[in-house]
């Protein structure tokens, strides 16, 4: 994992760093008009959808609810299934937000094992359906959660799965590239045009990770206080020009963390 270093840090402007709505899936499900009202109280202008929908509300009442709150989506799930059978109702919901982005979260797979076969349907069905979202002016993106690092030849299954993503683009979840043992900013770093959006999510320090798409929730912690170099992939991060960056904080803690990770990224400003 990534630890702290001497460099120096880029500001951190605040309409770069968003929120990924599955950080708040349980207060969504109780008060979905109460959410929106207290993501918008912190300051807090662009989201990304966690795959939660809309919680029973009408497409139309659920964009008003953003718009009086002064909040963006600017950012679409994309489940694979979805992707593969009808990219077209993908399409359709990122138009209905004005969302640029679409992104998928996951690509199925037997228990932990990962292989070349899965990571080539992948690469087919994200092709495909990035191709036709090129079209509409919309990107495609895919979220990796750590099992692609299995080694393939002379390098890893993530490095084949990148190098040939010729329609589609990738979100780094840098909890996710760190916790099966990888170094967020070298991968930036080696590929600095493939990383559009990005995820900031913290680790406690000490959790040892693994390459099976599996971790406690509990792990993230705010922003800065675990073992994550959080400010110099930010700082990268920029450099390469990343367009949103999301805090996630799956945690039951996340109302009370998510505040206070803020209050680091602001700091960076400084």
């Amino acid at each position: 994992m990534l630890f702290g270093s001497c460099i120096l840090y880029s500001p951190v402007l605040a309409q770069e760093i968003g929120l990924q709505l599955y950080s708040l899936r349980h207060q969504f499900e109780k008060d979905v008009p109460g959410t929106f009202e207290k993501i918008s109280s912190w300051g807090i202008t662009n989201l990304e959808d966690g795959n939660g929908g809309t919680y029973g509300y009408t497409m139309e009442a659920y964009k008003g609810l953003l718009e009086k709150n002064g909040l963006k989506m600017v950012s679409v799930s994309a489940p694979f299934e979805e992707l593969a059978d009808s990219p077209e109702t993908v399409i359709a919901r990122a138009k209905a937000y004005g969302a640029k982005y679409a992104v998928c979260f996951w690509i199925p797979h037997k228990d932990t094992i990962f292989t070349i076969e899965e990571t080539k349907r992948a690469l087919k069905v994200f092709n495909e359906a990035g191709k036709k979202m090129n079209k509409e002016g919309i990107t495609l993106a895919y979220h990796p959660h750590g099992y692609e690092f299995r080694p393939y030849g002379e390098a890893l299954l993530m490095d084949y799965m990148i190098e040939n993503a010729k329609f589609f683009d990738f979100e780094m979840d840098v909890y996710w590239f760190a916790y099966p043992g990888e170094d967020p900013l070298e991968w930036l770093r080696r590929y600095p045009d493939k990383f559009k959006l990005m995820h900031l999510k913290d680790c406690r320090k000490g959790v040892k990770g693994n390459q099976n798409g599996t971790s406690d929730v509990e792990t993230n912690v705010v922003l800065g206080t675990g073992q994550i170099d959080i400010a110099a992939i930010v700082a990268e991060a920029k450099k390469i020009g990343v367009e949103y960056m999301f805090i996630e904080d799956e945690s039951s803690r996340s109302m009370g963390q998510i505040p206070k990770s803020l209050s680091y990224l602001k700091r960076m400003q400084k």
